[in-house]
Order: C-alpha cells, then structure tokens, then sequence
C-alpha cells in the first residue's frame, strides 16, 4: 500500500500470512530476502526492492541509506506490523496509524 510518512511517500506491507501482498514483497519472498518464522518475519532491508526506491546517501545514522548498515541487518516484524520499505524500518500498528497516513493500496 502507499502510504506518507512526514510528508513523503512511503511503500509499506501490513505483515500477513493471509493478506494481500505487492509484487516486490512477492519477489523478496521467493529470493528469502523475507523469510518466515512462525508469526514473524526476517527481512534483508537492504535486499528490499519497493517500486520506488529512495537515493542512497550518506546521512541519518552515517550509513549508506540511512540508518541501514550497508552489510546487511535483518529486522523482524510480526504479524500486525508494518514494513516501511522506502524509510527501511518495521513499525508497530500503533505506530503506524499515529504517525503514517494511508493514500491506497
């Protein structure tokens, strides 16, 4: 679904076993860039291929894209949570309803 995070918009995927899922989190599935464990995900950040994908640059954080070490960090999200792959970060629902504003699937 798209989405805007401080204005800017954001590609997110509700985490879902059952729910609908975007082409490039169906790609990042079969390549195990996201890769499940029983109600939660492992996901490759860096691997994550939304449709459109922000500049790399050196900032936030120091890192090639902004927070994301450019060897290749995991993070886990569980069902109900929300994957931001634009910002690279997994967000609560409470979190994501407070801070994101949905504009479609």
């Amino acid at each position: 679904m798209k989405a805007l995070y401080k204005g800017r918009p954001a590609y997110v995927w509700e985490i879902s076993k059952t729910g609908e899922r975007p082409d490039w989190i169906e790609e990042a599935l079969s390549k195990n860039n996201i890769y499940w464990l029983d109600n939660r995900v492992r996901i490759l950040m860096t691997a994550l291929r939304p449709p459109v994908v922000k500049k790399l640059k050196m900032g936030e954080g120091g890192t090639i894209g902004g927070g994301v070490d450019a060897l290749g960090v995991y993070a886990y999200g569980y069902v109900g949570d929300f994957l931001d792959a634009t910002n690279q970060r997994v967000v609560s629902k409470e979190k994501f309803l407070k801070h994101y504003q949905i504009l479609g699937v």
